[in-house]
């Protein structure tokens, strides 16, 4: 079980057993069944210059999806002089649905310049 999900279980009411946080956590995917889409933006406060020709939408993860989980995960991304994308991080959001924007992250192409740039590119996952 993830750390943040003990600690958050056990403020909701002491110490609670791996096999009760299964429990809660499986009726939690059982009952968050709902359609969600998502939305790329570069972030307004961002160092990239350059326009985005390409930009990939993350798919929604089914686990996310079945939890019913939303909100905004921010990838931190060095564009390379050609316009790939060299490096991304994720900087903050669910964890859930980190893997998914980073991964559309990569897949971005920007226009060519002289030198690398960075910035900040934000993914909004909400519900359709």
């Amino acid at each position: 079980m993830h750390r943040w999900c003990s600690r958050a279980l056990c403020e909701l009411g002491g110490i609670v057993s791996q096999r009760v946080a299964a429990v809660l956590l499986a009726c939690a995917v059982a009952l968050g069944v709902c359609g969600m889409r998502t939305e790329a933006q570069q972030a307004p406060s961002d160092e990239i210059t350059r326009r985005a020709k390409t930009r990939v939408q993350p798919s929604y993860p089914e686990l996310a999806r079945k939890m019913n989980i939303t909100g905004t995960v921010k990838v931190q991304v060095v564009v390379s002089a050609n316009g790939t994308v060299k490096e991304a991080r994720v900087v903050g959001g669910h964890p859930v649905l980190a893997t998914a924007a980073l991964d559309a992250a990569k897949k971005w192409r920007f226009e060519p310049a002289a030198a690398e740039a960075s910035g900040v590119i934000d993914f909004k996952f909400e519900p359709q």
